[in-house]
């Protein structure tokens, strides 16, 4: 394809703020790995990788990639055919639905973290580790929901910066928290993992007001509640028909990890960890293809609101290009540096854990551009209303191919915790080489006349 400048401009002006702000959220993540695993090891690493896991897993399935899509699709969509109103009753309405579906699954994991992590299968010492952070995240993780729905409502309207700030300002805080409360600086007990989990919930607090403030004050898109006195269940079954299956799509990707978590956690905490730092890692590296692909959903969404068929399929088109050569740069790294990024996230006695990653790492690398195509293809479709097609794909890789794969390799042989990075490679080429077709299928049929 030719590459169009003016429409690559397009395509990086909204991505290249939402990759920041991933990567700054993800960092968030990592830097509780990274300090943690300087504090307490594998054990320690382990622990909060676990619990983690578990609570992003449901978080992402339910609002960041669920409820949040079918936001940011309808919004983008509504202001595209100049219907201000009409986005801003579906912005109300999500994020009305996002509080309640937060404080829900928030109180769930409070009161039961201890039992979430012994069905996990962890030991005592990792629940006994585990289960404090997961009671304390829960509080944060509850606002970071909250502030998932509103930066759905920015995306949607074009506005990608101000996540990316609102992201900013959370790492900075739980940075200096993090480093204050686990070791005892700056004046801060020292509280270890219960201080990693005080950091970052106290960090997301702040960035879902600042967020808050904004929408309330300077979007051009508002959060209304006078909408709700006139509830209108017909946008509730609009909202919810995007959402659910984009949900599904994300559950049945993050829940099979997750299952594959459990397996892998029999192995020992060596090899967990290992796989734990190398999920970190390479959690960082798709973040340009999330960033590009809530561009091309974005701007999909818009130019089909105004009926410009062949646009769209034009912001599609560049968004996989320019999607795709970034996540290539971060097979490079992964090939090139594979110790020395495990090395970051845990001490150099630890020399188990970093052979191990390492070797991880570089098979990660083969993943990448398979997974940008599946990534921004699937947003394109999501900006063009089509959640089913993302989902019944992302299904069949996860469930058909990954998982019966793991429980026979780790579960029943006990193969090296390697080969679940091969299987993983194995699942994104399928997934995103069938993506691809079904997409370029769908934008085939597309009414492509240009409308003026």
């Amino acid at each position: 394809m030719r590459l169009n400048k003016e429409t690559a401009r397009d395509v990086l002006k909204l991505a290249l703020p939402a990759v920041g702000e991933m990567v700054l959220y993800m960092m968030i993540w990592v830097f509780d790995t990274m300090m943690v695993g300087w504090y307490g090891g594998n054990l320690a690493v382990s622990s909060v990788g676990l619990s983690s896991e578990i609570m992003y897993t449901f978080s992402n399935v339910l609002i960041a990639v669920g409820i949040s899509i079918g936001v940011t699709s309808l919004v983008a969509r509504r202001i595209g055919a100049k219907e201000t109103h009409l986005a801003e009753e579906y912005a109300t309405l999500g994020f009305c639905v996002t509080a309640i579906i937060s404080f829900i699954l928030c109180l769930t994991t409070f009161t039961l973290s201890s039992t979430i992590l012994t069905k996990a299968g962890a030991n005592a010492e990792v629940v006994a580790l585990g289960s404090p952070y997961m009671k304390i995240t829960s509080f944060g993780i509850f606002f970071n929901m909250l502030m998932n729905s509103l930066n759905a409502t920015l995306r949607g309207s074009g506005n990608t910066k101000i996540p990316l700030y609102a992201s900013a300002l959370v790492n900075v805080i739980n940075i200096f928290l993090d480093y204050g409360l686990i070791f005892g600086k700056f004046g801060l007990p020292e509280l270890g993992v219960k201080g990693a989990a005080l950091a970052t919930s106290i960090a997301q607090i702040c960035g879902f007001l600042f967020i808050l403030y904004y929408t309330v004050n300077k979007a051009s898109i508002k959060i209304r509640l006078k909408y709700l006195s006139d509830f209108k269940g017909h946008m509730l079954s609009d909202l919810l028909k995007l959402s659910i299956p984009s949900s599904l799509q994300e559950g049945s990707l993050s829940i099979s990890r997750l299952i594959c978590n459990f397996l892998i956690i029999a192995l020992g905490t060596i090899p967990f960890a290992a796989n734990q730092i190398t999920t970190t890692i390479e959690s960082i590296s798709f973040m340009p293809g999330w960033g590009v692909a809530i561009a091309a959903t974005t701007l999909v969404g818009h130019k089909i609101g105004e009926k410009n068929y062949a646009k769209a399929k034009e912001y599609a088109y560049t968004s996989i290009f320019i999607g795709t050569g970034l996540m290539l740069i971060c097979s490079f790294i992964f090939l090139v540096m594979p110790n020395l990024l495990i090395s970051l996230f845990i001490s150099s006695s630890e020399t188990e854990v970093i052979k191990l990653g390492g070797l991880c790492i570089m098979i990660a690398a083969l993943e990448q551009p398979f997974m940008a195509v599946s990534m921004i293809a699937g947003g394109a479709l999501k900006g063009a209303g089509n959640t089913k097609t993302p989902f019944v794909v992302s299904f069949l890789s996860s469930w058909v191919i990954r998982l019966p794969l793991m429980i026979y390799f780790i579960y029943y042989l006990k193969l090296s915790v390697t080969y679940v990075w091969i299987i993983t490679a194995v699942q994104w080429a399928f997934d995103g080489i069938l993506v691809f077709i079904l997409f370029r299928k769908y934008f085939k049929n597309f009414n492509l006349k240009v409308h003026n």
